[in-house]
């Protein structure tokens, strides 16, 4: 798999968890373009093609943080799962919340995996390197955009 055909999409609304993300790209030396949507509702906007930004094409990886104003994770799963366009993209939770139930509701709804943050930066940058490995190990089917 190209991993320059893969776009990823981070839904966090904590500037210093971007510059996170952002700096274990870079560290992993990720080339992925990263596109950021500040909570569920832009993401949402983003996927479908209702904001100015246009993802070509749509990311095949969502790093989804839970707690988050206007559409939290659960709800933006939700969400994303009924859409038929949008329901197979592989969402990985980045995440304080250590509580059960949402793990739980989580992995319902088809999570492909539950990362608790905070991890000390060493450990988010090999967490995030060891996403690349899956991300570019997978096959995935082409989508219609």
């Amino acid at each position: 798999m190209n991993e320059s055909l893969i776009n990823v999409m981070l839904v966090e609304d904590d500037e210093v968890d971007v510059m996170n993300v952002k700096r274990a790209f870079k560290k992993n030396n990720i080339k992925n373009q990263l596109f950021v949507a500040e909570n569920g509702l832009e993401a949402l906007a983003m996927l479908r093609d209702e904001s100015d930004d246009k993802i070509v094409p749509l990311p095949r990886i969502i790093l989804l943080d839970l707690n988050m104003p206007k559409m939290g994770g659960i709800e933006f799963l939700k969400e994303i799962r009924k859409d038929e366009k949008l329901k197979n993209l592989s969402v990985f939770v980045m995440t304080t919340s250590n509580e059960d139930n949402d793990k739980v509701d989580a992995y319902n709804l088809n999570v492909a995996g539950y990362i608790l943050k905070p991890l000390s930066i060493e450990k988010f940058i090999s967490a995030v390197g060891i996403l690349k490995n899956y991300w570019m190990l997978c096959e995935f089917p082409k989508i219609n955009e």
